[in-house]
């Protein structure tokens, strides 16, 4: 998918606030409310951006974090499909290095984060290693990059 100027400056605007009325996207943009809520629908259906609500683990009542690195000996998509089926998982990224994949992990308590680690990640077919990398907070936690 090709992004125009217009394009570039309404995922601008949703990255500084994602609940902006398609009035004021039209203001910054130039466009008419019609033709912004057409832009932002082709722009959600093409899955260039998904509009979220993104909320603090902490706040949650899951104090407990951490960045899983695994290794595996097998399809590492197949592997990745298992993990992220896994209760406490937030996230699986592909990698490359001395880790195969990372997964994200949040939990309540850290018998939860020992439990997804030794009964399930590691049980998972193909996964021959995993390292927990725990979370003592969160520094830096952008959703707002150049988009163009």
């Amino acid at each position: 998918m090709t992004l125009d100027d217009v394009d570039h400056i309404l995922l601008r605007e949703l990255q500084r606030d994602g609940r902006a009325s398609y009035t004021a996207l039209s203001e910054a943009s130039g466009l008419s409310a019609p033709a912004v809520r057409q832009r932002v629908q082709r722009l959600r259906d093409e899955g260039v951006v998904q509009i979220v609500g993104v909320t603090d683990p902490m706040a949650l009542g899951l104090p407990v974090m951490a960045l899983i690195g695994v290794r595996v000996d097998t399809d590492v998509h197949a592997v990745a499909d298992r993990i992220s089926e896994l209760s406490g998982v937030i996230y699986v990224v592909l990698t490359a290095g001395s880790f195969d994949l990372f997964a994200e992990v949040v939990c309540k308590e850290p018998a939860e984060l020992l439990a997804v680690l030794n009964d399930h990640i590691k049980r998972v077919p193909g996964v021959t290693r995993a390292e927990a990398f725990t979370y003592f907070g969160i520094h830096t936690h952008r959703f707002a990059w150049p988009s163009a």
